[in-house]
């Protein structure tokens, strides 16, 4: 017997309301309030650790936060950049080998948590806390972070190069790969506002500062005290891992600055002037610089919005991975 138009309307509503139900599912499995009962002092004791790490080297503020965002990319966040290995780890990607560090302030934290909260707590979800508490610490805007993640078993360096995003990529290449995540143009500038902390090696830019590509000449979108200063503090020939200041005259300070200096040149890495500078950006991302270096309120709050959608790419929940005892290797 054939079924009736509404019959039909009927069936498909059904599945439509199915299928929003698991994807919100998906979605509210994370929660800010997850360890309210089994660890009600988890985010006093992370707050207390990256409080101490931050005030024994400011930049870790910068480190912690890119940990985070490193971890995300690849594999959703699941610690998988935490764990030690051989050189087919995330450690060893390009993006991370001799560059992403704070592993030994994520130990400290895991070690407090671990003695009030024994096995309860996820890397992941230190992670997390830590980003957050980086950011706050340095200036800028809090947030409820949810929690509930549970950590990888797996960390893939071949996966890490392909995903995560170079200073040395043109625009269009950078957003595919935020897409490619589930996330947009708007997280693209708010996220890379995340470099008005942090320091850079000069292997990360020296590429625009002699012979920028292959035109025998520096990068023209570079201002001309900025280009002079950067050609000497890393000449042709000279030490590639000297490190740098992201945001110019505002290093440790999380405000809308980097915004400001990317209107005026003075953009540090490639990946930062070209939001501002290139030919795509005129349709992308520009206007969006131009807001946010004008009204920090709206960074702030993009910024924010955006930090909760990439804490929430692919988590792993409920009985999916572990909750491991050392951060740096899965449970034996």
């Amino acid at each position: 017997m054939m079924k009736s138009p509404n019959n039909f309307k009927g069936y498909y509503y059904s599945l439509f309301m199915i299928s929003l139900m698991l994807c919100l599912g998906a979605r509210s499995q994370l929660t800010t309030d997850f360890y309210s009962q089994t660890c009600p002092s988890l985010l006093s004791t992370v707050r207390k650790q990256v409080q101490s790490a931050i005030k024994t080297e400011m930049r870790m503020a910068a480190s912690l936060l890119r940990l985070h965002f490193h971890d995300c990319f690849v594999n959703g966040c699941d610690a998988s950049v935490l764990l030690d290995g051989d050189n087919s780890t995330e450690k060893f990607a390009l993006a991370n080998v001799n560059s992403a560090r704070g592993f030994e302030v994520i130990d400290a934290i895991k070690s407090a948590v671990e003695s009030s909260c024994s096995g309860v707590v996820s890397c992941a979800d230190i992670l997390a806390i830590a980003a957050r508490d980086s950011v706050v610490l340095s200036g800028g805007p809090t947030w409820r972070v949810l929690l509930g993640r549970r950590d990888g078993l797996v960390s893939n360096g071949t996966l890490a190069n392909a995903a995560l995003p170079s200073p040395f990529e043109a625009l269009d290449a950078i957003i595919q790969k935020f897409v490619d995540v589930g996330l947009n143009i708007t997280d693209v500038v708010s996220l890379s506002g995340g470099h008005t902390i942090g320091l850079a090696k000069c292997a990360t830019f020296d590429n625009r500062l002699f012979n920028f590509s292959g035109t025998g000449a520096p990068d023209s979108t570079m201002e001309a005290n900025m280009l002079a200063d950067l050609q000497s503090f890393c000449p042709v020939n000279g030490d590639s891992n000297r490190f740098t200041a992201l945001d110019r005259n505002s290093t440790d300070l999380f405000d809308n600055h980097y915004f400001k200096n990317l209107l005026n040149g003075k953009g540090l890495l490639g990946s930062d002037q070209i939001l501002y500078s290139s030919d795509l950006a005129v349709s992308t991302t520009k206007s969006l610089v131009e807001s946010y270096s004008s009204n920090s309120k709206l960074f702030f709050n993009d910024f924010v919005n955006s930090m909760i959608k990439m804490g929430n790419i692919s988590p792993l929940t409920g009985t999916n991975g572990e909750i491991r005892k050392n951060c740096r290797a899965v449970n034996s």
